[in-house]
C-alpha cells in the first residue's frame, strides 16, 4: 500500500508543471512589491523579499545573505523613485546578471521638494501599473508560462478595481471638512491625490528624516486652528512623536496606518489588499463624526 501511494505521488509531481520545471527565481525589494509579484507569478515563480514584514525600506541595511539572493535571481523587481538607495550597491556586490525591473515605470511621480515621492503604491490605480509591469517582465523572462502570468494578472487587476471602488465609497462617507490626517512621514501623497484626503506629516518622505521643533510647532498650531480630528501612527515609524502631538492638541490617536510595509501572515495586513482595507477602515472609523 505504501509503495502504491509513493507511485501516485511521483506521478502527480511529474504532471504538475510547478514541480516538473524549475520555478523562475525572482527577488522583490520589499514586502508590498513582493505581494504583487506573488499574485502575478503564482506557483511558477519563487519569490524572495529583501525587506520583510514590518521592515523599513528607507533605512534598510542589506545582509550578507542578500548578496546571494540577488546573485541567484533571474529578475530583481524594484520600486524605484529613490526608495531603495542601497540597492545599486547590493547588485554590484552580488555581481548579478539579473534583469532589474522598475515596477513604477510609466507612473508620473509626485514631487516632494527636489525629489520624487516613492510611495506610488498608495494609489490603487498605480498598483495596477505595478502589476502590469510585473506581468510583462515575467512573461518576457518565461515565455512558456506567459499566458499563466497574464491570466493571474487579469484576475488580480479585477480585485484591485473592486478595491479602488471600496476606497472611494468609504471616503465618500467622511464629511469633506474632516478629511484631514496627521501621519508620521510623507507616505500618503498618492492616496491623498487619488482619494481627496489631506495628509500632513512632521517628517519628510523618508523615515530617515527627523522632524524639527519648528515643523512640530507648525503642525500643532494647524491642528488647533483647523480642528483636525485625529492623528495616526505608522507601522514603520517611532510612535512617540505622534503621541506627543496628540497629547498637546487633544486630537485622538486614530490608530496605526500601514505605509511602507505589510505585516507577517498572522498580522492584520499581510497582503496589499488587506493593507488598503485596514487603512481605510482605520481612517473612516476615526474621521467619521
Amino acid at each position: 500500500m505504501i509503495r502504491f501511494w509513493l507511485i501516485i505521488l511521483t506521478l502527480i509531481a511529474a504532471v504538475d508543471p510547478a514541480r516538473a520545471a524549475d520555478r523562475l527565481n525572482v527577488v522583490a525589494s520589499f514586502s508590498i512589491l513582493g505581494d504583487f509579484v506573488r499574485n502575478v507569478g503564482g506557483e511558477y515563480i519563487s519569490v524572495t523579499t529583501l525587506v520583510g514584514p514590518d521592515g523599513d525600506t528607507h533605512v534598510y541595511m542589506p545582509a550578507p545573505a542578500d548578496v546571494k539572493r540577488v546573485a541567484d535571481a533571474k529578475i530583481v523587481f524594484v520600486n524605484g523613485l529613490g526608495l531603495e538607495g542601497w540597492l545599486s550597491r547590493l547588485v554590484k556586490s552580488a555581481g548579478s546578471k539579473a534583469t532589474i525591473v522598475t515596477a513604477t515605470s510609466g507612473i508620473t511621480p509626485l514631487k516632494l521638494g527636489s525629489g520624487a515621492d516613492p510611495h506610488a503604491w498608495q494609489s490603487v490605480a498605480n498598483a495596477k501599473v505595478y502589476v502590469t509591469n510585473i506581468r510583462d517582465a515575467l512573461a518576457a523572462a518565461d515565455p512558456a508560462n506567459a499566458e499563466v502570468y497574464k491570466s493571474n494578472a487579469g484576475a488580480y487587476l479585477a480585485q484591485l478595481d473592486a478595491l479602488d471602488r471600496e476606497v472611494r465609497e468609504a471616503v465618500a462617507q467622511i464629511p469633506p471638512s474632516r478629511r484631514k490626517v496627521i501621519s508620521t512621514h510623507d507616505a500618503f501623497g498618492y492616496f491623498a491625490a487619488a482619494y481627496g484626503v489631506e495628509f500632513i506629516a512632521p517628517v519628510g518622505v523618508s523615515t530617515e528624516s527627523e522632524a524639527s521643533a519648528r515643523d512640530v510647532a507648525r503642525i500643532i498650531t494647524q491642528i488647533r486652528a483647523t480642528n483636525i480630528p485625529a492623528v495616526f501612527m505608522e507601522n514603520v515609524s517611532d510612535t512617540r512623536l505622534i503621541r506627543r502631538i496628540s497629547a498637546e492638541t487633544g486630537a485622538k490617536v486614530g490608530g496605526t496606518l500601514y505605509s511602507d510595509s505589510l505585516t507577517a501572515e498572522k498580522g492584520d495586513s499581510p497582503t496589499y489588499i488587506a493593507m488598503v482595507r485596514h487603512n481605510i477602515k482605520t481612517l473612516t472609523s476615526a474621521l467619521s463624526p
